[in-house]
């Protein structure tokens, strides 16, 4: 349905198969600077068709506690930075795909927490 606690690498990893990709692991650096801290929240608004999808999946893949990571990102950018192991495969994460979610929430957007809630 979209909700997913802890999910693997899998996606993240089908976009490092593909025959293109532009490391921006260097936002697992950026948001591992705010992890624990008043700036720990990031809105990230961009168009469509912008890669915050890919970029969502780069996230999960990083931080989820249900994979190991480290081969994927050890030779990325995130993996030169002093923080990669304290942070990688070292949380729980949940992973919301609303495109996913929109056809269950009666009402549209207002119904979306009943549907999160399911």
């Amino acid at each position: 349905m979209g909700l997913y606690l802890n999910p693997s690498n899998r996606m993240f990893q089908m976009v490092l198969n593909g025959q293109f990709y532009v490391d921006k692991t260097g936002l697992a650096s950026f948001m591992n600077e705010r992890l624990c801290s008043p700036r720990q929240f990031v809105c990230v608004s961009r168009p469509r068709r912008f890669g915050k999808s890919v970029d969502a999946d780069m996230l999960v893949a990083y931080y989820t506690r249900g994979a190991d990571s480290r081969a994927q990102f050890e030779g990325l950018d995130v993996g030169r930075d002093p923080s990669f192991g304290e942070h990688l495969n070292a949380h729980d994460t949940i992973k919301l795909d609303m495109t996913r979610m929109l056809p269950y929430a009666e009402g549209g957007m207002a119904g979306l927490p009943a549907a999160v809630e399911r």
